[in-house]
């Protein structure tokens, strides 16, 4: 998400951070390209507008602090706007109320609704320890209820019978006594997808919303639909009292119009966004967070959570302890690797979030092709014996056709994936000794540190540790 836009805008605030004096006439060059990148993303004219205006005025005027030249006090009032724009801080769920808090979702057909509150749900057991139950009042979409169902099977999470002959109402009110009689901390119920013209639809989830009672009313819309994602909050926001907004299929938005949009023409927050079609796909929206991304600074703090989060830290431990006792890395081990690598969601999602990663040259399409080796990579090693794995020296021509054989590759592959495997197992030696994994960290000075900014030797899917 964003892509476009901070490509954009990186290239244009980069010509003007290196100027040691600022005019009104550089300001004004430099804020027309801005616009121009606002529009294209698709961002709402009178937003872009508002925007321009006012950070134009704050740089015309700025007292410039002691710590940045003239140029960079821009790049910083742009980033500061951008968080205004989009919120100023992250909007989390309210459930300060007497178990079960209700939270309703809402939005239009095809937005990805059942498989937000399936993510949602998820979310809420993992992250804030939230005993979950899910319902679904959607009676007119066949096997919404069965999906819904299995979602919930998947993510272990309870989940309210329901009945596409039931009537919305009595399945809320039914649910909510389930809820009630399962202690749950949070009851979050799933409606029919419906167009904001349809009059009859929208009369019938204004009683659902009577019936439930939430403490969140959430509305659910496809970020790549742009102005219209916008239109349609605004619409639905006058049938019901919107408490937020969940942004969907944000990776497939490389625009982000409806993001920088929503807050200033609705009054409503993006309170997540939903990423990716995995269950747990939905990260909570920070502005200040996403400013710093589309501005190419990087996003450490969500890097962090998510380590916190998915890294086997037993593993890890386990991984640390054996090269500081000078024992081989091995092939398991360089699995184990690639492996953490995709709980992250690949190497794009990590870079993503890498500050200064917007500098480093790579090649259109490398990313993907990477994640492609590592993938591969886990295959092969499958394939291998215990043995194997221990002493990848014995893999010799027969061993090799059998290996790709076994995990559906090419021998070229094989070959491919005990090279990278090879660099890896160096890397580690070096980091084995006292005080060299520091020196060696120091040296690389991070990707983007190295020359030319390109990619390590034989592709990213040999240059990585976690």
């Amino acid at each position: 998400m964003f892509e476009q836009l901070g490509d954009r805008l990186q290239h244009t605030l980069k010509k003007i951070s290196g100027q040691a004096r600022l005019s009104e006439q550089n300001i004004s060059d430099s804020m027309r390209e801005v616009r121009l990148a606002l529009l294209e993303a698709d961002v709402a004219l009178p937003v872009v507008k508002s925007f321009i205006s006012t950070v134009k005025a704050k740089a015309v005027g700025a007292d410039v602090s002691t710590s940045l030249n003239p140029g960079q006090m821009v790049v910083k009032i742009v980033q500061d706007e951008l968080v205004q724009l989009m919120g100023a801080a992250n909007d989390e769920l309210d459930l300060a109320q007497a178990p079960p808090a209700v939270v309703l979702v809402a939005g239009l057909q095809g937005a990805g609704k059942t498989t937000t509150v399936a993510k949602l749900a998820n979310w809420l057991k993992t992250r804030k320890n939230k005993k979950v139950m899910v319902v679904s009042a959607d009676i007119y979409r066949p096997a919404a209820i069965d999906q819904l169902q299995t979602l919930a099977e998947s993510i272990d999470v309870l989940f309210c019978p329901s009945s596409p002959t039931d009537k919305p109402v009595d399945i809320v009110n039914n649910a909510k006594l389930a809820a009630k009689n399962a202690v749950v901390d949070v009851l979050i119920i799933d409606t029919a997808g419906r167009q904001h013209v349809d009059q009859e639809l929208m009369v019938e989830i204004q009683a659902v919303h009577a019936a439930a009672n939430p403490v969140e009313t959430l509305f659910v819309v496809d970020s790549m639909t742009g102005q219209d994602a916008v239109l349609s909050a605004q619409a639905f926001d006058q049938a019901l009292p919107l408490t937020g907004v969940v942004l969907t299929k944000t990776d497939g938005d490389a625009r982000g119009g409806a993001a920088l949009s929503i807050r200033q023409v609705t009054g409503k927050p993006i309170k997540f966004l939903g990423v990716g079609e995995k269950i747990d796909g939905l990260d909570a929206f920070h502005p200040d967070r996403i400013a710093s991304r589309i501005l190419g600074m990087g996003d450490v703090m969500s890097l962090i959570e998510e380590a916190e989060l998915k890294v086997d830290k037993d593993k890890a431990q386990r991984l640390v302890n054996k090269i500081r006792k000078g024992k081989g890395f091995d092939l398991e081990d360089y699995r184990d690797q690639v492996s953490q690598m995709n709980q992250f969601g690949g190497i794009e999602s990590m870079m993503d979030k890498l500050p200064g990663m917007g500098n480093v040259n790579i090649p259109q399409g490398a990313l993907g092709n990477a994640m492609g080796d590592m993938n591969k990579s886990v295959a092969i090693i499958n394939s291998m014996t215990p043995q194997e794995r221990s002493f990848p020296n014995v893999i010799q021509g027969g061993r090799k056709k059998r290996i790709a054989a076994g995990s559906g590759t090419s021998i070229q592959d094989v070959n491919k994936t005990l090279k990278q495997f090879t660099q890896m197992q160096k890397m580690m030696r070096k980091m084995g000794g006292k005080g060299k994994m520091a020196k060696m960290m120091k040296g690389m000075g991070g990707m983007g540190g190295m020359p030319g900014g390109k990619l390590p030797p034989g592709g990213m899917g040999g240059g990585f540790g976690m």
